[in-house]
């Protein structure tokens, strides 16, 4: 069962691979040109040798961005199939198709938008380039704490679930996460500046073609997954 999960979720990984390249080819490289040409003027006005393009900008934004967003989608989606064999049938009597979307709605949350809100992804010119080790590790160190918030939100939920109901359990799970994130996000150092003159159009719209990527691959791969789970492991016939 596992591994054509793993080939299901590896399909679906694919197919979330190619739409979101094809929304950042059309959304986020132009604002990526963009702070480019700002970063090679300003490297221009402080007198500071622009350096030769060991790649050309045509393959990074073509082929390059291709099979980097191809191949990460990928193998999301076998992360994620993998993940699905382990909580499906844990939540009660969740289909597959549910079970999917929840897992891909919790996957976006932890991985791309909370961790986003303390730590946003930054085109060239904005942050220094001696913060990006500890840009990286302070964004893992946010993805980690949120998961582990979840499954203790969870946790409280499930254990107040008979006194208090579904409703005001879920409530309960739910505060519980949220202060969890706001103590973590208040503890959390900020990190990186931004360049003086940096168009501000530039920056909110990169940041949010980012977003806008993890959002595409996530929900794909969770009704892609989902779907293909029900019509190829649990078809109609197999549930009578």
């Amino acid at each position: 069962m596992l591994r054509r999960l793993l080939v299901l979720g590896l399909l679906a990984g694919a197919i979330a691979g190619l739409l979101a390249f094809l929304f950042a080819l059309t959304v986020g490289e132009p604002q990526l040109d963009r702070a480019l040409a700002f970063e090679s003027q300003s490297m221009q006005r402080h007198l500071h040798p622009v350096e030769p393009e060991v790649v050309s900008r045509s393959i990074q934004s073509g082929i390059g961005l291709f099979v980097a967003v191809v191949v990460f989608g990928t193998a999301l989606g076998g992360l994620f199939a993998v993940a699905f064999a382990f909580v499906h049938g844990r939540f009660g009597d969740l289909s597959p198709r549910a079970t999917s979307a929840l897992l891909a709605a919790a996957a976006f949350f932890a991985i791309a938008l909370v961790p986003a809100i303390k730590y946003p992804a930054n085109p060239p010119s904005v942050g220094s380039p001696d913060t990006i080790a500890e840009r990286t590790t302070l964004y893992l160190v946010t993805i980690l704490v949120t998961i582990a918030g979840m499954l203790f939100s969870a946790f409280i939920g499930s254990r107040f679930l008979t006194r208090l109901g579904t409703w005001n359990a879920s409530l309960l799970g739910s505060s519980v996460l949220l202060l969890v994130l706001i103590i973590v996000h208040a503890l959390l150092p900020a990190v990186g500046d931004i360049a003086q003159q940096f168009p501000a159009d530039v920056l909110w719209n990169f940041r949010i073609a980012s977003i806008g990527i993890h959002l595409i691959l996530w929900t794909t791969i969770g009704i892609v997954f989902g779907e293909l789970v029900e019509r190829v492991l649990f078809p109609p016939s197999s549930r009578h």
